[in-house]
């Protein structure tokens, strides 16, 4: 890989690393659906398991719906289809039959689980109802695809609670910001929690809530959105409740989604121009040993090394022993590329002091505290402070990162100066709320509205007049959007 290329042009840095660090291959036949390698899917599945213990710690159930949705259930909320139905892919045959009433691949699942909902929700004691699968979903995206980010078949987790009331509905929105945040920062990826404009909100919804965060692409990606339902689905699909006066009720109803885009974010936020890095929390290697060997020391070398491999697995850590006939050179940047946090190198002269060498995948090869020599007796106390100092260190540096992308404008004129085709920031400015305002600056400054910035009581964050009119308002953010 070009040696600045991820500074000089990370959209092709990004295409490149994703295939040359074994995380997928994109020669599929079919475009935007791509094959998930073995490390790339084991990243992924470590991925999962946060989202999974979260879910299972808030309790939530696991499901899983079939692929596909009849036309007649999907046409039941009409707004629903009307921002789907131009994504959709079709079944109109089986085998060479034409169906009487055809079928579409989720994108996903509200259509297919509400009519469900419908028959397991009786009475107030089968509330709340919260359930969550990880599946596929598909999607025919029509622009430009990109591993992770935009494809058509889409790794996805999706979260689905239905409640008594728009109070216990709204309790539960604050409980997903929570499980989100946690999810968050165990992948080291800082965000801005931001209330959605209603010409952008998820088909359906009273309100969506999206988690942003920025790449250096000049583009913001959304890691995550939680939509508020109110009763909108209920009543498309009499989803009701007898409460404790007999009467019955529409149920109140939440989602929370995300998909491999957590990754996507994962690979552009930490990468740099060396290759991946990895959060210690979901690297599939979190340690890797490379044994120094020579002819004469070659078994003590070697006898040293597996010891060490199960010492390290015995105490937890997911080690990789990387005995194969290269250079060390070689392997140094073998994985230094696939994003290790941790390499470890020992040879008989390492041995015969009682140290090792440990290399830091987050810090550049001249800073001072990238490699370190420790003694083989505090290795395993050494690692865990320096793994939790990574994941630290990585979520601090995304953090000044994210900070750094957002420029403050009063005016939409004074905006319009500073952009240009080659932004690389989000403008944050003020919003009355009102349509015509929130389209004018989308219009004048080429951007996306994301929608107003959010607290974590789920309130607008900061007043600020409006850039467009100069009324009262709140502030937003407008950015270049995958």
């Amino acid at each position: 890989m070009e040696e600045n290329l991820y500074e000089t042009d990370f959209n092709i840095w990004y295409h490149q690393i994703v295939e040359e660090a074994g995380l997928c291959d994109k020669r599929y036949s079919i475009k935007g659906m791509n094959v998930w390698l073995p490390y790339g899917w084991r990243l992924m599945k470590n991925i999962d398991s946060i989202i999974r213990e979260e879910m299972e710690s808030t309790g939530h159930d696991e499901v899983s719906f079939p692929l596909m949705i009849s036309r007649t259930d999907f046409a039941k909320e009409a707004e629903h289809i009307k921002g789907f139905d131009a994504q959709v892919y079709w079944v109109t045959h089986g085998g060479l039959n034409e169906l009487d009433v055809p079928m579409l691949l989720r994108p996903t699942s509200e259509t297919a689980m509400y009519p469900l909902f419908a028959l397991w929700i009786r009475s107030h004691t089968d509330l709340p109802l919260k359930i969550y699968q990880i599946v596929n979903t598909f999607r025919y995206e029509t622009k430009m695809t990109r591993a992770f980010i935009r494809v058509r078949e889409i790794h996805f987790f999706e979260s689905h609670t239905a409640h008594t009331s728009y109070e216990d509905a709204e309790e539960h929105i604050m409980t997903n910001l929570g499980i989100a945040h946690r999810y968050c920062t165990e992948l080291a990826l800082p965000y801005i929690l931001i209330k959605r404009p209603d010409w952008d909100k998820f088909a359906g919804a009273d309100y969506t809530v999206g988690l942003d965060t920025f790449l250096p692409s000049g583009k913001s990606l959304q890691l995550a959105s939680i939509h508020q339902y109110r009763d909108n689905f209920s009543r498309a699909y009499d989803i009701k409740y007898e409460d404790e006066n007999g009467e019955h009720q529409y149920v109140h109803q939440t989602t929370y989604g995300m998909s491999e885009r957590s990754l996507g974010a994962v690979i552009g936020v930490h990468g740099d121009v060396r290759g991946l890095k990895i959060p210690p929390s979901v690297a599939p290697i979190q340690v890797v040993i490379v044994p120094i060997i020579q002819k004469k020391t070659k078994e003590l070398v070697e006898t040293e090394c597996a010891t060490l491999v199960e010492e390290l697995e015995a105490a937890g850590y997911r080690v990789k022993l990387d005995d194969r006939d290269l250079r060390p050179g070689n392997k140094y940047y073998h994985w230094e590329f696939r994003g290790v946090p941790l390499r470890i190198e020992i040879g008989p002269r390492d041995i015969e002091a009682g140290h090792v060498i440990l290399s830091r995948r987050d810090k550049d090869t001249d800073d001072p505290d990238a490699k370190a020599t420790v003694k083989r007796t505090d290795l395993v106390e050494t690692i865990a402070i320096t793994l939790t100092d990574i994941q630290d260190s990585l979520l601090s540096s995304a953090k000044e990162f994210l900070d750094a992308s957002m420029r403050t404008f009063k005016t939409i004129e004074k905006a319009s100066e500073a952009v240009d085709e080659d932004v690389d920031f989000m403008v944050r400015t003020g919003w009355c709320g009102a349509d015509y305002c929130g389209h004018d600056m989308e219009d004048t400054l080429d951007m996306t509205m994301l929608g107003t910035v959010m607290n974590t009581d789920n309130e607008p964050a900061e007043e600020m007049n409006c850039a467009s009119c100069g009324s009262p308002g709140h502030v937003v953010l407008l950015s270049k959007t995958y």
